[in-house]
């Protein structure tokens, strides 16, 4: 059997367990004999994931159910070949089902055509959707969803406890998951879930990407401010809502002025 090494009581990191860099984030919640993941990562790192569950001496039929937090490749890619593997039921967010039961290349990212990225999006068949105040139980264990989009639509997080489990929205270095019109990105929904986990009781976020990290209101702050700024520069297109420039040349040339 292979020593588990939880970050917290109930809570494994299959990046942390296995010494390495697999992916995305990959956690393993559980109570007793049954567990759920939270996201699956690339399809190339499942069989891997699921042999270090399997040493750890959980049941492979007890997983309840796998997770997709958002419809993003490096997070989802793994999720039918999980499935296939586990016979475990696959869920997510209502706004995630379409992307994934398709394989949308586009909408999950797995092709952009100028950087030349194009990878498989093998299409998974979504069992049940868990969104804004449903509660998943693992064993005695008591998680409530949030949905806390901005990243994308359909971004959910996890409270249990004083732990969030908080996604694309924050990194230990105040960075944030991309922001992209074609993502469905919207930045004013970004700066609304970011100020409810700045208000919010937590001590511990768990990001997708990263280290976990004590929550720390300075971070967010200036996280926040940074997000609002790009709510009036041109730089983010279509996910601005204004870009002042143009204000200030209309008024510039009704007045008959110019630069000196």
């Amino acid at each position: 059997m292979l020593a588990r090494k939880p970050i917290f009581p109930n809570v494994i990191e299959m990046n942390y367990q296995a010494g390495e860099v697999l992916g995305c984030c990959v956690y393993l919640v559980f109570d007793g004999p049954d567990w759920i993941l939270i996201d699956i990562g690339l399809e190339e790192t499942v069989e891997e994931i699921i042999e270090l569950i399997r040493q750890m001496d959980f049941p492979l039929s007890r997983c309840k159910m796998i997770i997709g937090t958002h419809a993003d490749v490096d997070h989802i890619q793994g999720l039918a070949k999980a499935k296939q593997l586990l016979k475990a039921p696959v869920f997510t967010h209502p706004r995630a089902i379409a992307p994934l039961e398709s394989g949308d290349k586009l909408r999950t990212f797995a092709q952009i055509e100028a950087q030349k990225i194009d990878m498989a999006m093998p299409p998974v068949k979504i069992d049940g959707t868990i969104d804004e105040g449903e509660q998943i139980t693992v064993g005695g264990l008591k998680l409530d969803v949030w949905l806390t989009p901005g990243h994308t639509d359909s971004q959910l997080s996890f409270r249990m406890g004083d732990i969030l489990f908080s996604g694309d929205n924050i990194y230990r270095d105040g960075c944030v998951g991309a922001i992209d019109a074609h993502h469905g990105s919207d930045i004013v929904a970004f700066i609304k879930s970011l100020r409810r986990i700045r208000e919010s009781d937590v001590t511990w976020l768990l990001p997708s990407h990263g280290p976990f990290f004590r929550k720390d209101n300075a971070l967010l702050d200036k996280t926040i401010a940074r997000l609002e700024s790009y709510l009036h520069m041109a730089d983010f297109g279509t996910c601005a809502t204004d870009w002042p420039l143009l204000d200030e040349w209309e008024q510039e040339l009704a007045a008959g002025t110019k630069a000196n």
